[in-house]
């Protein structure tokens, strides 16, 4: 024997019965079957708002039962010959006015009793049954309709009808006794009392019909199927990545079902469980797919774990006070005072000086329940002995559910740290005793997140997705940009890792998209945006909330460094090209280092110093093996060093600086260059990194140009600038004159810092380094000769390649 429970969607209409219909056909031909359905579609649901209009005199009951019959007789005249029609289709328009006649009585008396509503309810698993066993009729398939109100009995119960199962078991078998056919159609969802009054089985009545019929019979198995396939290790509406477990336990199914996993309803498959018969739950609409199997002893799965599921809608209760300490009977006064006023408790967690306790209850309860509590503890609460019940509302609780939990060592740890690096706040925590849980309280906008990142952690590929949040659309931006465009395949295969942009932002405008915006859509959907405002730029990351955030600034822009600490604090990791964070006070370096290494939380910044050389790299790798920075000598502008190595008198000064501006070699602004002021400030970051305490007052900058020329506009400093040509030209014949050149070098020592123009002969490392390139010589403990990284150290595509690097680690 077997039992197959098809549910309201699996025939809502002609065309999924029909699906129904050929799943059951193929059953027959294996075993004798048992067939339970529930009513059409929202069809219950239907009927319910009938008996409460009837009740309210509202006429447009009777619209709504019309509707309701046009339905049931479409599917008939769709479904079956022209020679089956006629009979079934009077037999339904007879059942209907039966319902009308109810209803008007109803509509007379004002009043819907419990037993009217059942009555009322009824109908729709006695029409959709009968629809299916006149189907199977049509098609020469002999079954019997069985109907359950004649069957299955109850009694009245405190929370509802209760089945009375030695008088239903006797009726079932004597029912399978007396019809000898291998098909019998059964209604789920009703039955009787024993006055022979309609009732019904409550919420997954129809479940738990054909759990009764399958420990009566012993069938060897239990189908449940819907249009799902199966249960999944998460919501797919939630997690699209969420994959059907193939294999579970009756008590794992139970607990992702406690917790919101809506496939099973655990008390109505009871029956099925004691008698140990493997439930299977399939897709009407993939009748191939095998489904899931809940079963007593499944095969292990990856890890042990099984799925992830969420109860929305969730209040917590939390009592309080100095007299709960030591004083015997306060949890069992609460859970008492919460059971007789009805309140279910979800979820329980207490701390361990018994000074305080938090219960999860369903949120619609949550008045009721406080009115309850304080009336209890009034004496308590008047002599402070007892807080006033605290209720905070809007929470979720998440589930990982699994077997023996307690012995999986770390799985509680990789939860934990999975929803925290996504900046979520866990309220409450609690481990069920069944050991087959372990569940977080969060806020239930952080619900979906959470579910997210759990999946990931233990159901996800080895991948990681960055998500950006990039300040600046510059030179810099756009080719990082392009450099992740081009190495997306790359990233994918080679790293695992994905990188999307949600938001980016230039002076003017900002946007931004949780799901992602495609790199050649920025240019067009920039202008459009939100007008440019960095604090809710910041805003729009934290809101967001996703994992592995990072902020990018591509900017030189004054003010965005300060927010740095606030996107560290948020969870968020930075990624920086912007010298002038780093280089300010040395008091606000230190934050900054100070929240890195209490958070966890990254800040990354090799670019600020030298493009995409690994000097900042190199400085730490030595220190961190104990070696002792001494002094670091450094050509650290690129741009300076172009100049002066591309400078021979014969093409004007101020010519090459606006070649080298509109190449991308100068800050947006050449006059920092050209001051030393991005010298002064990639030497104090290089300071700092040494082990060296310096504040920017304490850099001594050689200019080799007169401090005027850089107060005025940028129109006037390049035609002052023009007034020094003599001057420059001075200083270049004189070096070359001596087999010299003009390099422009810092010289960093723990005692202070020099930053000039200086003439080095041909046997000095610094002689032949040219173009853009950079050059840092590190003397140490370990390397009295010095340690020297050379390379190009200027220019938007470098820094970007740097940014990339910073990015990856």
């Amino acid at each position: 024997m077997q039992v197959l429970k098809f549910g309201g969607s699996s025939v809502a209409d002609a065309a999924n019965i029909s699906n129904v219909v050929k799943i059951v056909r193929e059953s027959v031909k294996k075993d004798r079957t048992i067939l339970v359905a529930s009513a059409l579609g929202g069809c219950t649901d239907k009927l319910i708002e009938i008996g409460k209009l009837a009740a309210m005199q509202d006429e447009s009951y009777n619209e709504l039962i019309d509707k309701l019959e046009e339905r049931h007789q479409k599917i008939i005249w769709e479904l079956l010959p022209i020679d089956y029609q006629h009979a079934l289709s009077s037999k339904t328009k007879n059942t209907f006015n039966q319902l009308r006649e109810i209803c008007k009585g109803v509509f007379y008396l004002k009043e819907l009793s419990n037993s009217s509503l059942d009555l009322i309810m009824s109908f729709g698993e006695v029409l959709s049954t009968r629809i299916i066993s006149e189907r199977f009729s049509s098609m020469g398939i002999n079954n019997f309709w069985a109907d359950a109100r004649e069957i299955i009995k109850t009694e009245p119960g405190s929370s509802g009808n209760v089945v009375i199962k030695q008088v239903s078991y006797s009726n079932i078998k004597k029912m399978l006794i007396s019809n000898r056919q291998r098909l019998i159609v059964v209604p789920g969802f009703i039955a009787s009392d024993l006055l022979k009054r309609t009732t019904t089985l409550g919420r997954g009545g129809s479940d738990y019909t054909a759990a009764l019929l399958a420990e009566a019979t012993e069938a060897r198995e239990l189908q449940i199927w819907s249009d799902v396939n199966g249960m999944m290790t998460a919501d797919p509406r939630i997690v699209p990545e969420a994959i059907t477990i193939r294999h579970i336990s009756y008590k794992e199914a139970q607990e992702l079902s406690h917790f919101g996993a809506k496939v099973i309803y655990p008390p109505t498959i009871q029956p099925a469980i004691r008698k140990g018969i493997p439930i299977v739950v399939k897709n009407t609409f993939d009748p191939q797919d095998p489904g899931t199997i809940i079963e007593n002893n499944p095969p292990e799965s990856r890890g042990k774990i099984r799925g992830i599921s969420r109860s929305n809608k969730i209040a917590l209760l939390s009592m309080e006070g100095s007299g709960m300490v030591g004083v015997p009977g306060y949890s069992a006064r609460l859970f008492s005072t919460l059971a007789n006023v009805g309140v279910n408790i979800v979820l329980i967690t207490q701390a361990s000086s018994v000074h305080t306790m938090c219960v999860a209850i369903e949120d619609s309860d949550a008045e009721k329940a406080k009115r309850a509590v304080d009336s209890v503890f009034a004496y308590e609460i008047s002599l402070n002995k007892v807080n006033p019940l605290n209720v905070e509302r809007g929470f979720s609780i998440i589930s990982l559910v699994g077997d023996d939990l307690k012995n999986q060592s770390g799985t509680g740890g990789k939860m934990f740290n999975a929803i925290g690096r996504s900046g979520i706040n866990i309220r409450a925590i609690a481990q069920g005793s069944s050991e087959k849980n372990i569940s977080v309280v969060v806020k239930e906008e952080d619900s979906d997140l959470s579910i997210k990142v759990i999946h990931d952690e233990f159901f996800g590929e080895e991948k990681k997705k960055l998500n950006l949040f990039i300040a600046g659309y510059g030179q810099v931006a756009k080719a990082l940009l392009s450099i992740i465009d081009s190495r997306r395949d790359w990233l994918y295969s080679k790293r695992g890792l994905e990188i999307s942009i949600v938001a980016i932002s230039n002076s003017k405008k900002m946007i931004s998209d949780k799901r992602g915006i495609q790199i050649n859509q920025i240019e067009s959907l920039l202008p459009q945006g939100e007008a440019s405002d960095i604090n809710r730029f910041r805003e729009i990351c934290c809101d967001m909330s996703l994992p592995e955030s990072l902020f990018v600034d591509c900017t030189a822009d004054r003010s965005i460094p300060s927010l740095y600490q606030e996107f560290l604090q948020s969870g968020c990791k930075v990624v920086t090209c912007n010298k002038i964070g780093l280089s300010s006070s040395q008091e606000s370096y230190d934050s900054l280092q100070e929240i890195c290494i209490n958070t966890g939380v990254q800040l990354r910044y090799e670019t600020t110093v030298g493009a995409a050389l690994p000097v900042i790299s190199t400085i730490r790798e030595r220190r961190e093996c104990g070696d002792n920075i001494r002094r670091v000598e450094a050509i650290l502008s690129g741009t300076l060093n172009y100049l002066f190595s591309k400078y021979d008198a014969s093409v004007r000064f101020s010519d090459l600086v606006e070649q080298a501006r509109r190449a991308g070699y100068t800050e947006p602004d050449p006059r920092i260059d050209l001051a030393g002021t991005d010298t002064m400030r990639k030497a104090l970051i290089l300071a700092r990194e040494s082990g060296f305490r310096l504040e920017p007052d304490e850099i001594k900058v050689i200019p080799f140009l007169n401090d005027a020329i850089f107060t005025s506009d940028i129109e006037i400093f390049y035609a002052r600038l023009r007034d020094y040509e003599d001057k420059i030209a001075a200083k270049f014949r004189e070096s070359a004159a001596k087999g010299e050149r003009l390099r422009f070098i810092a010289r960093i020592e723990k005692d202070g810092c020099s930053i000039g123009l200086e003439s080095v002969g041909a046997s000095h490392p610094f002689y032949n380094i040219c173009g853009r390139d950079n050059s840092v010589m590190i003397y140490s403990d370990e390397y009295t000769s010095p340690l020297i990284v050379t390379g190009a150290g200027a220019g938007a595509s470098l820094t970007a390649s740097g940014i990339f690097s910073d990015l990856l680690a």
